[in-house]
């Protein structure tokens, strides 16, 4: 179909956050997962819990599904945190790539949701950030960061890798304005 793969993915990573976007079409899902199965790269997403269940169950779990319970394990307690959740995941599963989508929406967002950056840092995990680049017509994993727990400095190092990404909808698109110095 014309694409070109863009390949740093280290082959000894077998734990992440990965960051997919930009998020502005339908098509922007069937890319990315055809090209990072072409990379060998097996991502899982989170999903609430009750979806895991029939009919929607076998389905999910065939899309790298893992269901997120976040009732209270004891009544009375707080419930916990999808960071918190989502953070744990990386102690029971010892290969994990973890793919979210922080614009959360194909609608222009212009405040991404940030929760990844609080995972990777609460499970010592990097963040790689893939891409689908209508223009390039070039799509993969651009780059891994290591978060270094200066929220600002790590997040405006992640808005200056996606500001140069043409999405397929560019009205649709926007990185977080709060750490772009673009």
């Amino acid at each position: 179909m014309g694409w070109e793969i863009d390949n740093h993915w280290p082959l000894d990573l077998d734990q992440c956050v990965m960051i997919a976007a930009p998020h502005t079409s339908n098509w922007d899902a069937l890319y990315a997962r055809l090209a990072l199965k072409a990379m060998g790269v097996h991502v899982r997403l989170t999903i609430k819990d009750s979806y895991m269940k029939l009919p929607f169950g076998p389905f999910v779990r065939a899309m790298g599904g893992i269901g997120i319970d976040r009732r209270a394990k004891k009544e009375g307690e707080a419930r916990p945190s999808m960071v918190e959740l989502m953070s744990d995941l990386f102690k029971t599963h010892p290969k994990l790539v973890m793919i979210i989508t922080p614009e959360g929406t194909r609608a222009k967002q212009e405040q991404w949701k940030t929760g990844f950056y609080h995972v990777a840092i609460a499970a010592g995990v990097p963040i790689a950030l893939a891409y689908m680049d209508y223009v390039k017509k070039k799509t993969g994993v651009g780059k891994i960061v290591y978060p270094t727990g200066d929220y600002e400095k790590d997040m405006a190092e992640i808005m200056d890798f996606y500001v140069q990404i043409n999405p397929k909808f560019p009205e649709l698109f926007s990185v977080d304005t709060r750490y772009s110095s673009k």
